[in-house]
């Protein structure tokens, strides 16, 4: 269940269907267009798989980095922090449909008993939520 939700959110489609994107450039979709699942009915939650996910190891690999290659070889350094920065903006995308594709994972486990996402992912089309778990 973690390897599926982390290999379409690393390639960028929905966490439900695995059809459907999750963005379009650097814009998220606010909903899958094959299966209709909101990928963010409340945009705050994900911030917390972004940021403990994402932002904190990044951070982690720049401050060893300068502080134990940068001080020794700043040559070697500084290659080594530019090609992370680009390594960084290129995968960028990948890295955050995967803690989009986690949260809702999490999210479905909370929610469901058997921790599957939910057979009826989408908001209904009068637009209240009607008992969709997402």
């Amino acid at each position: 269940m973690i390897s599926t939700a982390l290999g379409r959110g690393l390639r960028k489609r929905c966490p439900h269907c695995g059809e459907g994107p999750l963005f379009s450039g650097w814009s998220q979709f606010e909903r899958c267009s094959v299966c209709g699942l909101v990928f963010t009915r409340n945009p705050g939650d994900t911030w917390a798989f972004i940021i403990v996910g994402d932002q904190l190891p990044i951070g982690v690999m720049i401050v060893l980095i300068y502080f134990g290659v940068v001080r020794s070889y700043p040559v070697l350094g500084l290659t080594m922090v530019v090609v992370l920065l680009a390594l960084l903006v290129w995968t960028a995308p990948n890295r955050w449909g995967a803690s989009i594709s986690l949260h809702l994972l999490v999210a479905s486990v909370l929610a469901r008993p058997g921790g599957s996402y939910p057979a009826a992912p989408c908001d209904p089309p009068n637009g209240t939520l009607g008992g969709s778990t997402f």
